[in-house]
């Protein structure tokens, strides 16, 4: 059977050790497997224009079709294109300034997740940008170099948008990381891998949230794609290489490794550079993370970058709730080289980033957030589901506080705050490992699991345009699982 026959749609981790992809159609017939033959996309680099002193960048959110499966057309929502968006590229200290034109026919909104702005800038719930409307924010980049992204955030429709398309990445540089001899150049050893689980009907159409079920725990899709590729392919010609990767799916965590258990080097989290590489043969990525490894290569090698199985703590009850998190192993990316500098690479650098030092002693918790579920209501912070005109929080501009998040619910959440960047201070009262030390603004919390953060509270936020605290499982936070804060200079 040969990839035209295809979808219909595929089944991530079907029930073996390591299950190649498999595309079925809904009622489980016609079967076959994804060859990963298909050219990984690599999304368009948008570097803007300077006009008055500014980087001045154009976006349209619009409507589009996409081949996923060939010979089938799948209605998607997309940013300067079909489906996703470019990478928009710009440097620390650039006055960024951005048109965005609403051309979807619906509302809709673009968060800038975890770009250090003030909030009438941030793109949130409250920021509609009306059919045939255009929204010009316009900010510093004040923050380190690190891969952030933008997607929609319209109110109870997140999740949808961003499953049909509205998201893309936004890469910062800086003099610092320039000066690194990192792989930098983009496309060819610097790869960024939007990772992303989606379901279709029989027509090719995409098919979201199909029942309570998925309502309540998160929607798994079952088909793979990287970039909008399905079954994809990267052949590179460098021996290392960079991947910036971004888990761009609504709810479903990775547990990332290579098929044959090479080591690699993660140099970044989230917010930009770790303090040293730190050598990992596996990590997890839950919605919303990005990490940045660094990887070797040799002529002539072909490895597989693959989910595998794992164990989270929280008990049986949790992964009924979520099932696929653990599900057998999955294929989602193949690799091939050609490269021929299969010697004498330089290592790593040792010192990547200075960052402050965790403190050594607990700090005093500013506030905390309980996470928990609720029959009948669903997912809650502190008991409350989110309201539009209601703020949970007042904080001062220009303050330190400890955030510490309680998960009573038998499910993981992935907690995101707009506005800021900030360390993980504990879990359970131990340090986070290594690669969970350097500059987050997502962080997954398991069930039964106490985890504080320290963040720093450096733009403003009013009332009228405050930040969002939430679950970054797409389904829960359109279900209310999220709250809003100002930051304002004390009374």
């Amino acid at each position: 059977m040969d990839r035209r026959t295809f979808l219909k749609v595929s089944a991530l981790g079907a029930g073996v050790a390591i299950a190649p992809m498999m595309l079925l159609n809904r009622g489980g017939a016609l079967a076959a497997p994804i060859n990963f033959d298909a050219p990984l996309s690599v999304p368009p680099l948008l570097e803007g224009r300077i006009e008055q002193h500014k980087r001045v960048f154009e976006l349209s959110l619009q409507n589009g079709s996409s081949e996923f499966v060939p010979g089938y057309q799948t209605p998607t929502f997309g940013i300067n294109g079909a489906y996703l968006g470019p990478v928009i590229r710009a440097r620390k200290g650039d006055r960024v300034a951005i048109s965005v034109r609403n051309q979807l026919g619906e509302p809709s909104t673009l968060h800038w997740h975890g770009v250090k702005l003030p909030g009438d800038m941030d793109g949130g719930p409250h920021q509609v940008i009306a059919p045939g409307e255009i929204w010009r924010p316009e900010f510093m980049i004040d923050q380190p170099a690190s891969m952030q992204w933008y997607h929609s955030h319209a109110w109870h429709r997140t999740g949808e948008q961003v499953f049909k398309g509205l998201a893309g990445l936004f890469i910062i540089d800086d003099d610092q990381s320039d000066g690194l001899g990192l792989p930098n150049e983009y496309g060819v050893d610097d790869i960024p891998l939007v990772l992303q689980d989606r379901s279709f009907n029989r027509d090719g159409s995409f098919r979201y949230v199909a029942g309570m079920h998925q309502r309540m725990a998160g929607l798994l899709g079952n088909v793979m794609l990287v970039n909008g590729t399905v079954g994809p392919h990267l052949h590179t010609s460098k021996t290392r290489t960079r991947f910036r990767i971004l888990n761009g799916s609504n709810a479903r965590i990775y547990n990332l490794a290579f098929d044959d258990q090479r080591p690699f080097q993660q140099i970044a989290s989230d917010g930009g550079l770790l303090a040293e590489p730190v050598t990992l043969s596996r990590i997890r990525l839950a919605p919303g993370e990005r990490a940045e490894l660094v990887v070797d290569i040799k002529g002539g090698e072909e490895v597989f970058l693959q989910h595998q199985p794992m164990s989270l703590p929280g008990g049986g009850m949790m992964m009924a709730m979520t099932a696929g998190i653990d599900a057998a192993a999955f294929d989602i990316l193949r690799i091939t080289s050609s490269a021929t500098d299969v010697s004498g690479l330089p290592a790593l650098p040792r010192r990547l980033a200075t960052l402050p030092p965790l403190p050594s002693s607990p700090r005093g918790v500013s506030r905390q957030f309980v996470l928990d579920t609720q029959m009948m209501v669903g997912s809650t912070i502190n008991g409350k589901q989110m309201n539009l005109q209601r703020i949970d929080h007042k904080v001062v501009l220009g303050e330190e506080e400890v955030w510490e998040f309680v998960n009573r619910s038998p499910m993981p959440h992935p907690m995101h705050i707009h506005g800021v960047q900030f360390r993980v201070l504990s879990r359970n009262g131990h340090l986070p490992a290594k690669n969970e030390q350097g500059i987050k603004d997502t962080v997954l919390i398991h069930s039964d699991e106490v985890v504080r953060i320290l963040a720093s509270f450096d733009h403003p936020a009013s009332s009228r345009f405050p930040y969002m605290f939430h679950c970054h499982n797409l389904e829960h936070e359109d279900g209310g699982m999220m709250g809003q804060f100002t930051v304002e200079h004390l009374a």
